[in-house]
């Protein structure tokens, strides 16, 4: 287990030196292209709820499918984090302005906000899911807390990631919780995933 971390680490250092480089405007004009591969999904314009993420700095924005999403009357959740357990649920909010720094300084929804019920909603939903690094396989490399794995392994949802085009690599090392996207967004549009 401890190889798998120790190649982790080595790869996400990699990535995220990588994705540093990439000049500001740049990455305004790639996050641009990749919600518009978001929006046009059929599994997006016929989902009810939207799972989304508020992006750090490095993630790639998808601030304007919410914004979208709210728009067209779709309910929209954003992840509340558990640290102590490595968890997570999402809870919906009706404006971004819900959202508030939490103990990592990523912008979450209060404790309050209501809750997304996989066991009933999740036919319905449409799940965003941030990956550092992605590989062909669908297998994701994030930042190393589990959140996504944990939560996702019991999610009945679609799901998609969302990563650069040139972010997607062969393979990446892996644990037996990680859990693989069987739909990646890139700025070039969907790449399907699997074992061929």
């Amino acid at each position: 287990m401890y190889t798998v971390k120790k190649d982790k680490d080595e790869m996400r250092s990699v990535f995220r030196a990588k994705r540093a480089e990439i000049d500001a405007s740049e990455k305004e004009k790639r996050d641009r292209a990749v919600c518009r591969a978001v929006t046009s999904l059929a599994s997006y314009r016929y989902a009810k709820y939207i799972l989304t993420y508020a992006p750090t700095d490095e993630e790639i924005d998808v601030t304007p499918v919410a914004l979208d999403a709210l728009a067209q009357g779709k309910a929209v959740a954003f992840p509340k984090c558990r640290p102590e357990t490595h968890t997570m649920d999402y809870r919906f909010v009706t404006s971004l302005d819900e959202l508030s720094p939490d103990s990592y300084g990523l912008p979450e929804p209060p404790e309050s906000a209501p809750l997304f019920d996989p066991e009933t909603m999740a036919a319905e939903a449409l799940c965003l899911v941030p990956g550092l690094v992605y590989d062909r396989k669908g297998f994701r490399l994030g930042y190393g807390k589990g959140f996504y794995d944990r939560y996702l392994s019991s999610f009945g949802g679609n799901a998609v990631g969302i990563v650069y085009s040139d972010f997607i690599v062969p393979e990446v090392p892996r644990g037996r919780f990680d859990v693989t996207i069987k739909i990646l967004l890139t700025e070039k549009g969907v790449v399907v995933t699997g074992e061929n």
